[in-house]
Order: structure tokens, then sequence, then C-alpha cells
């Protein structure tokens, strides 16, 4: 079953063949990705599967003629398209390949789009990129596209800037600029990281209609096992750049032959597998009971907490409208707990993390270890600081890229006088360590590791000052299945020893049921559903919820595929009149701290 390529039974749309790429290292040439090979069939799709670090991004960027120069080079090999070898094209020609031959989604949205450009003008520049449109149909192609990766309120995000959008939303900006030529190879490196379930379902159910309508062809690069069942006709394990299996997906899922091909699918992570149990942790038992005890104050205390922001226009710049992003809600994390908030992208999760830590203006009540965070700013903000920190959700935009990682590590250490000299060292080593990385790397800038690995260092430099509390924004969700048990491991491990308190923000409902205590289900900004993980994933009441569940990826290549949906009723606005004064239903009290909303 282990090939290096498979026979396909009709002519290959894109051939490549010993595909070899060479990074520049202070110590000599380093070999990333080693003699791959592999043939896209028309109308399929081929999934690259590995560790972070494994060579899957070298390997698309290497079809794109898009590797760092001069550090990166193509140093043997071709892939052929069309009669011709895009490795050795001019840039002239190759600018003709590039979004109209092969389109591409790129891991990260935040850095894929021009901060100072409206998405309306981005993705016109990308209808108009190979031809001339006219204004009007350019702007018409816009809104179709946004409107088939199910963006609501179309017309008005063409307006926006990409810091006014969620992560969510970038993310689907990107695919539909991959999407505007029509390109007959979509290259997807990792396309729904930043999505929640229902989304993800939607736009990989919108691949498969684009494979189904116009043959379009597929390499996806993803670490999320549930996906490759999903969507997979092939799958090409790498590891350390080289390939390890090669198989189609019923095989590679059946009768894995590699050990590191076992590794991978023991290692993800399957909705109701935790079915029965409880999380034994110091919280757990409180969690359930669903109330804390007086004797011992909740880490974190949030009451009526409430976001909002002006929208302006008109010549004066006035306010016209608001975007109500977080309506109303309470909630408290116990020392010890992990509470996690889930929902869609845009429904106020992020938003809730970053008023936490006073990072936009907020409303209502919040305090940490029994102290007020209002009012505070700066250094009066500083010993909040040193119990709270937040692991942001997109890993390269948090990490100064003029600085080296060993002292993005320190940095915290060194504000707060913590260590100094050999001590600091220690710590920022030891602290690599537990994320997976080694000490080695510290010396290296956050370009030069992958999106995964970016991911752990974030991890390391939230915890180098051993808060009392994190709030994780999707802090797995760059990473493969491997690492992320590691990490989730990891997690659990510090809980256990330090009775830290997690606020964990997350749309992969596997990874929720298998860290959660809690978990709080948000829909436009407010609560619809909070109870016990058990309560949650065994028995859930809101139609919301069941959603939800209903929308995650399952890791098992021999049930039916989902069928391609019309795309469903637009998600209603959180933006509202001045005047508007929201009404907040009572919540229906199931027993144990099971809390049901009617929203």
């Amino acid at each position: 079953m282990t090939l290096p390529r498979l026979c396909p039974m009709t002519l290959p749309l894109l051939s490549v063949n010993d595909l070899s790429v060479q990074v520049a290292t202070p110590t000599g040439p380093k070999v990333v990705v080693e003699r791959l090979s592999f043939d896209l069939l028309p109308g399929k799709t081929l999934c690259l599967a590995g560790e972070s670090g494994s060579g899957k991004s070298m390997t698309a960027l290497s079809l794109m003629q898009l590797l760092p120069k001069p550090t990166a080079r193509i140093a043997d090999g071709s892939a052929i398209l069309d009669g011709d070898d895009i490795l050795a094209l001019p840039e002239a020609r190759m600018r003709q390949v590039r979004g109209r031959k092969i389109g591409m989604i790129f891991q990260e949205p935040m850095t894929s789009l021009n901060p100072v450009m409206t998405v309306g003008a981005q993705l016109v520049g990308a209808i108009t990129a190979h031809g001339s449109r006219g204004r009007r149909a350019s702007h018409a192609r816009a809104v179709e596209l946004l409107d088939q990766v199910q963006i609501p309120e179309p017309e008005r995000r063409l307006g926006q800037y990409p810091h006014e959008l969620s992560g969510g939303l970038r993310q689907r900006i990107v695919i539909a600029m991959a999407l505007a030529q029509n390109p007959r190879i979509l290259i997807a490196d990792e396309p729904t990281t930043a999505l929640d379930v229902t989304v993800q379902a939607q736009i990989l159910a919108l691949i498969r209609k684009l494979q189904a309508d116009h043959g379009i062809s597929v390499i996806m690069i993803t670490h999320d096992m549930g996906v490759v069942a999903e969507m997979a006709d092939e799958v090409l394990v790498m590891k350390h750049g080289r390939t390890v299996e090669h198989a189609t997906t019923k095989d590679l899922f059946a009768r894995p032959e590699d050990a590191y091909t076992k590794e991978l699918l023991s290692a993800v992570p399957r909705l109701g597998e935790m079915a029965g149990s409880e999380i034994p942790k110091r919280a757990a038992g409180r969690a359930v009971a669903g109330s804390s005890s007086d004797a011992e104050q909740p880490m974190l205390e949030v009451k009526n907490l409430t976001v909002r922001f002006d929208i302006k226009g008109g010549i004066l710049q006035r306010p016209v409208k608001r975007l109500h992003a977080v309506e109303g809600i309470s909630f408290d994390v116990l020392k010890g707990e992990t509470l996690s908030l889930v929902g869609e992208s845009g429904c106020g999760k992020s938003t809730t993390g970053k008023a936490l830590l006073n990072l936009l203006p907020w409303a209502g009540e919040i305090r940490v270890n029994g102290r007020s965070t209002r009012g505070l700013r700066g250094s009066t903000m500083r010993p909040i600081l040193r119990d709270v920190q937040m692991i942001f959700q997109d890993p390269y935009a948090s990490l100064d890229p003029r600085m080296r990682v060993g002292d993005l590590v320190a940095e915290p250490l060194a504000i707060h006088g913590l260590a100094t000299g050999s001590a600091l060292r220690d710590r920022v080593e030891y602290l690599l360590k537990r994320v997976g990385l080694s000490p080695e790397q510290m010396k290296r800038y956050p370009h030069e590791f992958s999106g995964g690995q970016r991911q752990r260092i974030c991890i390391a430099r939230a915890l180098s000052l051993s808060p009392k509390l994190i709030v994780a924004d999707e802090s797995v969700a760059a990473l493969d299945v491997s690492i992320q048990a590691q990490v989730l491991d990891l997690l659990q491990d510090i809980q256990d020893e330090t009775g830290i308190s997690y606020l964990f923000i997350s749309h992969d409902m596997a990874v929720v049921e298998q860290i959660s205590h809690r978990v709080a289900v948000m829909y436009m900004g407010r609560f619809v559903e909070m109870g016990t993980r058990r309560q949650i994933f065994e028995n859930p009441q809101h139609p919301y919820t069941k959603k939800l569940m209903a929308a995650v990826p399952v890791a098992d290549p021999t049930r039916p595929r989902r069928d391609f949906v019309p795309k469903a009723e637009d998600l209603p606005s959180p933006v509202r009149p001045l005047d508007y004064t929201p009404s907040f239903p009572p919540a229906s009290d199931l027993g144990g701290g099971h809390l049901v909303w009617n929203v």
C-alpha cells in the first residue's frame, strides 16, 4: 500500500516528480522536502497530512513558486501542468498560472490580507488580476463570491477592513479570493482551521460542489483527520519532508502500515468518546454541582458583560448603528476549572476573551481573583496580567517578527522581574521543551516556524508567568492532531499540578469535550445553553447546540459524505439601530446548573 505514487487510470492534471526543497540554516543547507512524488487527478482531492514542520506547506509554496528567497529554494524535481514544468517557469509566465490555473488558500488569513485595504478592494483586485471587468461586474462578482462562502451581509463586508472581521470571516475572505478566477487546481493550506464546525461543513460542501460542477482538483493540507476522511480520495502522509505512506483514504484509515500513520490516527479526538465519564480534576465536583463554594472565591467572575461598537457613517462620521458583539452574559470560572466557550465565528467568543484583559471597552463587571479590572490600564493592570494570560487566535500576528523566539518567551519574565541571566535562560528552555520545541530554536525568528510551531511558542509565552487563569483563544486550532493531543495533555497536567483555570475558546467540539468541565454555547453575543460537559454533549437541549454537534466531521471515510446543501439562511445581523433596546429572556434551569435560554 505504501508507494511513491498511486498509479492512476486516467492522465493526471498535475504530476509532481522527485520534488526536493532546501532551506539555508546557520549550519548549512537543510532538506525540508525530499524527493516527493505524486499525481493529482482531475476532480479528485489529495490530502497532505503530517505534523507541523513535515514539509506540507513548503510543498504547496513550491508549486506556486512562492518560497521565501533566498532562504529557501527548489533543489530538484519537476511539476508538470499542461505540458509545462511550473517549477521552472519564469516569473512572468508563473503569474499567469497563479490564480487562473492554481488558486491557493493560505494558512493564516490575517497575514494574507492587506490591513490597509478594504475587503472589497482586495477581492476586486483578485477578480481583475487576469483581465479587465467593468466596475459593476467586478462588484457583483465580489458579492457573489462572499455569498458563496457564507458571509452574511456581503455588501457591508466589502467596505470593511480585515481587522474588523473575526478570524473565521477573514478565512472565508481568503477562500473567496482563491476562487475568484475559477482555477482548475485549488491548494488549500489548512482552509478550515479558523472556522467553526457549521461553516466548515458548508465550506467543505462548497469545495465538493465546485469539484462536481467544474472538475476542479484539490490539494488539501490539514491536520484534521475528520476533514481528511470526509474530503480526500488519496492521502499522502509526510514526516520530516519525506513520504511515509501514500494510499487511498479508505485503505489508510482501515489498514495503516507505517507506525507514524498509526500514531496520527490514534491521536484523533472523536466526539462522544468521553460519554459517561467526568474529567477527574480539582474543580470537577463543584463544576458538576453548578455553583461555587462560598469558602473559595472563583478565579473569574463576570456579570452582565456587554460589548458594543459604534458604526459611523455620513460626512461627519457620526454613529449611525451599533454592533452588539456581546450582550449581557454572566459566568464564573472556578479555581482549577476549565470553562469552554463554543459557537460560530462572530458570535462573540474572542471579544469576550479580549474584554477580560481590558483590550477593548466593555460594560458590566469583571473580577479576577476577587479584584475588579474596571478602569485598570498600564501599570495598574500589571498585577492582573500576572494572574491572567491570553493565547491569541492568530499566532503570527501576536508574535513580534523582529524578536527571536527565546526573547519573546522571556519578555514577560523580564517585564515582571521574575528571572534574569542563567535562570531566565533555563526557564525559557524548560518552557520550549514543555510545548514540544527544542532549546536550539531559541535564536530563530517567528517566520522561520510553521503555523503549528508558532502556536506552541504562544502557549510557552503564556505559561511563562505561571498564571492562575489562561484565556485560550483557539489555542490548539493550528496544531496537528498528535501535537494537539500533547498540548491538551500538557494543559491538563499543568492544571493538575498548579490548579490553574482555563477559559477555553474553541470551535472544535471534540477537543472541547475532551478538556472541559463546563461548556457555554454562544450565539449572537449571548449564551443559549450552559452546563457540565456531560449535560451539553450527552443531553443537549437547544436546537443550536444540536446543530453544532451534527456538523462535526467524523474521522471515518466509510460513512457517507454529506451531500451539498444549498446555502442556508444568513445568520441574523448583530448590527442594530442606535435606539435598540435588547430584551433578555430568562433561562430555563434544568437542574444541576444546566441552563437553556430561548434566544
